[in-house]
């Protein structure tokens, strides 16, 4: 069973179209779990009717996956943000690229929503980093064996680049993802409310301070 864990917070504009787009997985007996980071709209009453469970923790992507994960029956954790959609099939790719490579984790290549031609670049340029660097975003999907996520302890608890940390981790103990070509789509929104250049530049800095040694916490507040 795969267990599809979605940190959310304030989501309510969004969060049906993302679960509908798990209604199949549900159907073939997999699970689907939304862990709400104290949402001041109604994202949590949206969600209840199309996933298996809805949890309650504080804020914080990392924080939301742990309880996701400690609550999950399946063997195989999904990682998914509110705002990335996926094809209708991608567990049934998900499990047989799974079955056939060995690998203990991975992700899907992404597409950006946005029609703006700038955006189909950087999204070839996010999936050919990722295959590179061996190093996964959580925008990809992320997706890892229970018992290598509980071997390294789950996701670490710090505000921003959780993703980056984790992904490094599990290089070290399980060796490199499998990187899926199949696409979930993720929305493009920052980048088109802050400006695709400007929102390409902040990234780039925030991992190369993180890459340097900056604190999480820092580069949170700059984030935000």
């Amino acid at each position: 069973m795969i267990s599809v864990i979605i940190p959310a917070l304030n989501e309510a504009a969004t969060i049906a179209d993302t679960l509908s787009t798990l209604q199949p997985m549900r159907e073939r007996g997999h699970q689907v779990i939304l862990v709400d980071g104290g949402s001041q709209d109604n994202t949590a009453a949206l969600a209840e009717p199309l996933v298996d469970s809805v949890l309650c923790s504080t804020t914080g992507r990392a924080a939301q996956m742990n309880t996701g994960a400690a609550a999950a029956s399946g063997n195989l954790l999904w990682f998914l943000h509110a705002d990335t959609r996926m094809p209708p099939d991608a567990d049934v790719h998900l499990t047989n690229a799974l079955y056939d490579s060995e690998k203990e984790w991975g992700r899907f290549d992404i597409r950006l929503s946005g029609d703006a031609p700038a955006l189909r670049i950087i999204e070839r340029m996010m999936n050919w980093r990722s295959r590179i660097s061996g190093i996964a975003t959580g925008d990809q999907g992320i997706f890892i064996r229970r018992d290598a996520f509980e071997r390294i302890g789950g996701f670490a608890d710090i505000p921003l680049m959780e993703d980056i940390d984790i992904s490094k981790r599990l290089k070290r103990t399980a060796g490199r993802p499998l990187c899926l070509s199949h696409k979930l789509t993720t929305s493009s929104r920052r980048w088109e409310t802050c400006g695709i250049l400007r929102t390409m530049t902040l990234m780039w800095r925030l991992r190369l301070a993180y890459w340097l040694g900056a604190n999480p916490s820092d580069l949170a507040r700059q984030y935000r």
